[in-house]
């Protein structure tokens, strides 16, 4: 049956816009060899009628001339049609292309707003709160623990420092009377000693001499 009637399957492939295109541009660059043989025919007329006087010969080539000029007419307006037919397929094409590009990006879009929900969706912002109060608290309590150990012990809260000063005028002065009272008794004779010491001056000189002879 096949055989007969043939199958789907061996239908032609639809042309693609693009397909379009290529062939009006081998239609229009058909159609521009045309034109540029009967510029030439138009060329050889031109001569043949500038040697001729005015006469039916001439007249004929006239008619001639008239007709390739006219034909060229024809293929000037196919050029200008296939030309225009070709702008608004690739107009059409870059529009297809745009909205393929467009189209791809929506996709995308919604790809990754898809998964944006799936990941989103495991976060249960109540723990998160929860997680952030908690952290808090703890910062909180870190806190009063350090205050709590640089506390001083046994310091009055408050102390004037005019009594500080005074104090530590009276401390000055009682170092300056205990360092008088040391320079006073140095040459006192300790209470544990009996006789004072005899100074050892006579013994001196004498061996003094005694060197000197």
């Amino acid at each position: 049956m096949n055989r007969i009637f043939g199958s789907s399957a061996g239908k032609k492939p639809k042309p693609t816009l693009q397909d379009a295109i290529n062939s009006t541009d081998t239609r229009i660059a058909s159609i521009e060899v045309k034109i540029k043989k009967l510029d030439g025919e138009l060329m050889r007329y031109k001569e043949q009628m500038s040697k001729l006087r005015n006469g039916p010969g001439k007249n004929a080539i006239q008619q001639r001339a008239l007709r390739v000029l006219q034909q060229k007419k024809m293929y000037e307006s196919q050029i200008n049609q296939l030309s225009q037919q070709t702008f608004n397929m690739e107009s059409a094409a870059l529009a297809t292309e745009n909205l393929r590009n467009t189209m791809a990006t929506v996709d995308a879009m919604k790809t990754a707003n898809k998964e944006l929900r799936k990941q989103y969706g495991k976060i249960d912002m109540n723990k998160i709160d929860n997680m952030h109060d908690e952290l808090e608290e703890l910062v909180e309590q870190a806190n009063e623990i350090q205050e709590s150990l640089a506390r001083s012990y046994a310091v009055p809260d408050e102390i004037d420092e005019a009594d500080l000063e005074a104090e530590l005028d009276a401390l000055q002065l009682e170092g300056d009377e205990e360092g008088t009272s040391y320079l006073v008794d140095l040459n006192k004779v300790p209470d544990f000693v009996d006789e004072p010491p005899v100074a050892h001056t006579e013994p001196v000189a004498k061996e003094a001499v005694q060197t000197s002879e």
